[in-house]
């Protein structure tokens, strides 16, 4: 399956795994699934960083690279998109995941329990077992 890691799961991934589920863990690890990592997110990291809202050092294309995770260019349909979804979820950088997510009907990794609302619309979440 094809699986769009949000930023927090992706900063967990480097930084703190063993916050995630064993789970989680597993799926992400699996050959068996393409991970994916917004533009959306690492233009959220890049800004946050910029703000001192988070601190952060690593060279993207070689953790990317070591993680087997590609980019996912965030594009006009999905744009285009958010004009339909509701706002269940009020921050700006997660409402372009979900339409991507939606647009490109990718599965969700994600700790955040706004994404949820948005099931009603088609949108998958990474459930986690453990």
């Amino acid at each position: 399956m094809k699986i769009l890691i949000d930023t927090h799961i992706f900063l967990w991934l480097l930084y703190e795994p063993e916050k995630l589920s064993i789970s989680i863990l597993e799926t992400l690890a699996s050959e068996d699934n393409d991970l994916l990592l917004s533009s959306i997110s690492i233009a959220e990291i890049s800004i946050k960083k910029s703000l001192h809202k988070l601190n952060v050092e690593f060279d993207l294309d070689y953790v990317l690279e070591k993680l087997d995770i590609k980019t996912l260019d965030f594009d006009a349909e999905s744009a285009m998109k958010l004009y339909e979804i509701p706002y269940f979820h009020k921050d700006p950088f997660d409402r372009m995941l979900i339409s991507q997510a939606l647009v490109h009907n990718l599965v969700v990794a994600t700790v955040d329990e706004k994404f949820k609302f948005y099931e009603q619309l088609g949108l998958i979440l990474l459930k986690s077992n453990s």
